[in-house]
């Protein structure tokens, strides 16, 4: 078995989009999935869906400085069977706690792999008055009924709408903010 150089094993890596890792280490995957695996609950689209958004896997816009947050993890059935081209449109408010609703700032879509994997490099988005931070996203495994859920982070439980099921699992890196979440799906 021959080894190989350590740059070179370490820009394999950055190379390979859905590896489920950013800035190193993973993190678990939550919800699980398995025999008592509830699928990830259904919450509302809110005022500001915009269709039709580019296929694209970073969000984040040119010149910005707000703090950058890396959202990986899979879409997956109720027996952990990854789904592959699952579809994934997400939208959220910017750094100022605004949506741009005459184009697609913070606003894109993207498909899984094989594995059922995804990654997204985005914001962390502003907190806006009367709600938690949040991610909308819209889930559609091929050929079958939208998912449109929500997403929040740890600890921010601020208003009616917030639920732990949908909670992310977060870590601060030096690079930015690392966050994982798993969505069960009807597939």
């Amino acid at each position: 078995m021959t080894s190989l150089p350590r740059r070179r094993l370490l820009g394999a890596a950055a190379a390979f989009p859905f590896a489920g890792v950013a800035f190193g280490q993973a993190l678990p995957l939550t919800p699980e999935c398995g025999a008592r695996a509830a699928p990830t609950p259904r919450q509302t689209e809110g005022p500001y869906y915009t269709p039709n958004t580019p296929q694209r896997s970073s969000l984040v816009e040119p010149g910005s400085k707000a703090e950058r947050l890396t959202l990986t993890g899979r879409v997956v059935d109720a027996q952990c069977r990854p789904v592959a081209k699952a579809l994934l449109d997400f939208w959220h408010c910017d750094e100022n706690g605004e949506y741009d609703n005459a184009g697609f700032r913070y606003r894109g879509h993207l498909f899984t792999d094989a594995e059922g994997r995804y990654r997204l490099e985005t914001i962390f988005p502003a907190l806006y008055p009367g709600r938690a931070r949040h991610i909308h996203v819209k889930v559609q495994a091929p050929g079958r009924r939208i998912l449109t859920t929500q997403l929040y982070f740890p600890g921010d439980a601020r208003d009616s709408l917030w639920r732990k099921e949908l909670e992310v699992v977060m870590e601060q890196r030096p690079q930015g903010r690392l966050a994982a979440f798993q969505f069960i799906v009807d597939a």
